[in-house]
């Protein structure tokens, strides 16, 4: 804690990182009582500038985030909290408070196409629009999903025996199409998927 240099105001910079993806989340700040809950109880603990009070991330929309380390930079005067996020990092519902684009083109990670997927369909089982594929699936219930999931990995198998890297790529977004419809019947947010596999890789790393 005495390597941090605070600024006159007693803050100090923090990234939030999302711990699996490693996006960029949000840039807030936090004081030193700030800094020492969220290494005490490893939940995101940051300092509202504009209301001039210690805030929990998540404490109110339920998105909270479980911190995984706290990095510090060289010069000591920035932190950044890596982060296993329970849901969207902006009050927007995006994942990330940097969601806009002021020049060039922005690339769309992985986790992004997950992200604005996943988004989709949640608003297509509240919209129930007619016509829709997805639509159809979830009135259509649990079995028939989970039926199209069987199918589909099935479809991957058969894909990677023949060695075709572009069907095997085809069936495989058909595959996870369909798993994040099943996830959704089930109220199953992807976090919670990667939050699994980034608890297990901390494991492995442990031993």
């Amino acid at each position: 804690m005495t390597s941090v240099k605070f600024d006159d105001n007693g803050l100090v910079p923090v990234i939030l990182q999302d711990a699996v993806t490693k996006q960029v989340l949000t840039l807030a700040y936090a004081n030193k009582e700030a800094l020492e809950r969220t290494i005490e109880t490893k939940e995101t603990w940051l300092f509202s500038r504009s209301r001039n009070e210690l805030w929990n991330k998540g404490a109110t929309s339920g998105n909270t985030q479980t911190v995984q380390s706290v990095q510090i930079d060289c010069d000591g005067d920035s932190l950044i909290y890596e982060v296993i996020p329970n849901g969207p990092a902006c009050h927007t519902g995006e994942t990330s408070c940097f969601h806009e684009t002021l020049s060039g083109e922005r690339s769309n990670t992985a986790s992004d196409m997950i992200g604005q997927l996943s988004a989709l369909i949640k608003q297509r089982e509240i919209d129930m629009p007619e016509g829709a594929y997805t639509t159809y699936l979830f009135e259509e219930g649990v079995d028939k999903i989970c039926k199209k999931v069987g199918e589909e990995a099935a479809e991957v198998i058969i894909a990677a025996k023949n060695r075709d890297a572009r069907e095997l790529a085809t069936e495989s977004a058909d595959l996870l199409y369909h798993l994040l419809v099943l996830l959704q019947e089930q109220k199953v947010d992807f976090t919670e998927v990667t939050g699994v596999l980034q608890e297990r890789h901390a494991m492995k790393k442990d031993k």
